[in-house]
């Protein structure tokens, strides 16, 4: 066990990101941390979630994993998101979780916190990179240090090789995905146990 306390926030429609986050948090977890995994509100009428089954299922699926609150991120000393990529940057139920940390934001409860992001899309030139990178301009607002993977593995390579984050294309994720979030989680833990010591 070390000092990291970590917010594993996630939004998904039909599950990719709900695996990267599970991932990510039982790696997190096997490297020391003690994590919250939440999941952002749903912000879409019911009556449409339910009209899609695939988005029905997914969401009785996780039922039971609590939704995310500021009080969640003043807890953590380090932060993960995950949600997938809407016309090239973050789904809208995780820029309206986002919105509401205004308060703990201006307090900077948020600041000198270590965070990464983690997005999926249905096709590789979806709007990975932009939404990867419009978490970290947000991050950056926050004053938050940003942990990207990089290239500091070889897995990155063998998973498409985004050095923003994890990306995963529909379909997946598969083992090779799944290792490159593991290795972004570990790499996360090790610089928020740096900085929190």
């Amino acid at each position: 066990m070390n000092n990291v306390k970590l917010a594993i926030v996630y939004y998904s429609t039909y599950g990719t990101n709900y695996a990267m986050a599970k991932a990510a948090a039982d790696e997190a977890e096997a490297a020391g941390a003690e994590v919250r995994l939440r999941k952002a509100r749903e912000t879409v009428p019911a009556e449409i979630v339910n009209s899609v089954e695939a988005w029905r299922k997914q969401a009785e699926a996780t039922a039971h994993i609590p939704e995310a609150t500021a009080d969640d991120l003043e807890w953590a000393n380090a932060f993960l998101f995950s949600a997938p990529t809407r016309f090239g940057t973050v789904a809208s139920q995780m820029r309206a979780f986002i919105d509401t940390l205004g308060g703990i934001w201006q307090k900077g409860s948020l600041a000198n916190k270590a965070v990464s992001a983690m997005t999926s899309a249905q096709n590789i030139h979806g709007g990975q990179e932009s939404t990867l990178v419009g978490f970290y301009t947000t991050f950056m607002h926050w004053g938050s240090i940003i942990v990207t993977p990089g290239y500091a593995d070889p897995v990155i390579f063998a998973s498409g090789g985004n050095p923003y984050g994890a990306s995963i294309t529909m379909g997946g994720p598969s083992e090779e995905e799944l290792a490159s979030v593991r290795f972004q989680a570990r790499r996360l833990v090790e610089f928020a146990a740096k900085l929190a010591s």
